[in-house]
């Protein structure tokens, strides 16, 4: 017959990846093509990649895979980790889990020294989470200088798990995941233009996961796929995450952040943080910048701004509810600082044009408080 009659709405209204007939394998053979053109553009094997709901499930799954390990391992994090590691390392106290900090320096980053220091206060170490970019003031972190580390500890007779969140960096930053030779690492796809929702898992070899129910993503990730998702950020990758383009954008955006960065520099009332950035320094990410205002909240700036037409904000939009700043806190910033500061961050499609309209904002701003 050339024309199909579908009455399997109790899978989906059209097309579950998961069902036998013709159109649940057509939407698998799109789920599969999506997987390897992601898997080509992050230079891995599609085996090792699992769709997702974005960074915060794929963080969530690998954390929380540790409940399944035998042991008690102890669990690390840097403190300048996002919420969605942060509070899960918390929930994990609540139930017994052996957790650690590690400390961070004035920038937001893991050193290598700090990573060795943080190791050596323990001898049960058997999972580490630290992520590439700082989402709060774009400090990149030397991911493959801390695998060396890790890779030749001598804690116990287990290896440690190396988890990276890489949400700030695909896209964006020159990244290696295969050279970094990481155990696992997040992705989402909203950060680089596509549709909220999806992300990817990177696991290096397979885990036993904490979660379960329906076996999607071969047993990792429980839930009806989504196709369209998954296409829509094998797009994006291909769009900017390509090396030869990530160089290009990375170009672009750094001659953009150049100009700000100069200009709010030589503002008499605007403190960089951390104050050693400078416009030279590629040690942090051209799509992030942390700024504080003398003597204007960091509410009452971005308020002031996004009356004018200009939207920033105050930190992680994931933890704009709280007037907290735990990641500038542990990066020994001044309170008065951190009450002040504002993080703006830009993106492909922003203009030289943008910065100027923005810069003159801020200067109304300033004038007007």
């Amino acid at each position: 017959m050339e024309k199909r009659f579908y009455f399997d709405w109790a899978a989906s209204a059209y097309r579950n990846p998961s069902s036998q007939h013709a159109e649940g394998k057509a939407a698998k053979d799109a789920l599969e093509q999506a997987r390897n053109r992601c898997a080509n553009i992050l230079n891995v094997s599609p085996q090792t990649l699992y769709f997702t709901s974005g960074g915060t499930e794929s963080n969530s799954i690998a954390l929380f895979s540790n409940l399944m390990r035998p042991g008690n391992g102890r669990i690390l994090s840097s403190l300048a980790e996002h919420a969605s590691i942060r509070e899960a390392m918390e929930t994990l106290v609540k139930i017994g889990r052996s957790t650690g900090k590690i400390n961070v320096d004035s920038a937001g980053r893991v050193t290598p020294h700090l990573l060795s220091k943080a190791l050596s206060q323990y001898n049960d170490v058997r999972f580490v989470s630290i992520m590439s970019v700082n989402n709060e003031t774009g400090a990149i972190t030397d991911i493959s200088s801390l695998t060396d580390i890790l890779h030749n500890s001598t804690i116990g007779s287990a290896p440690v798990h190396f988890h990276c969140d890489l949400v700030q960096t695909a896209g964006k930053i020159p990244m290696d995941i295969s050279a970094w030779d990481i155990d696992s690492a997040s992705i989402s796809a909203h950060k680089i233009s596509g549709p909220r929702g999806i992300g990817l898992l990177y696991l290096k070899k397979p885990i036993e996961v904490f979660y379960s129910g329906g076996g999607q993503e071969n047993g990792k990730r429980g839930g009806t796929e989504n196709v369209e998702g998954a296409l829509a950020l094998a797009d994006c990758l291909e769009m900017y995450a390509d090396s030869k383009r990530v160089q290009e954008n990375y170009a672009q955006a750094k001659s953009r952040w150049t100009k700000l960065l100069e200009t709010l520099v030589s503002n008499k009332r605007c403190t960089i943080i951390p104050k050693e950035r400078t416009a030279s320094d590629d040690t942090f990410s051209p799509y992030i910048l942390q700024a504080a205002f003398k003597d204007i909240p960091g509410e009452v700036m971005a308020r002031a701004l996004d009356d004018l037409g200009f939207a920033v904000s105050t930190g992680s939009a994931c933890s704009s509810s709280s007037p907290e700043r735990p990641v500038l806190a542990a990066m020994g910033v001044e309170e008065s600082l951190r009450i002040e500061g504002i993080r703006i961050s830009q993106g492909h499609s922003t203009t030289d044009e943008d910065i100027e309209l923005l810069l003159n904002a801020i200067d109304q701003v300033l004038k007007f408080l």
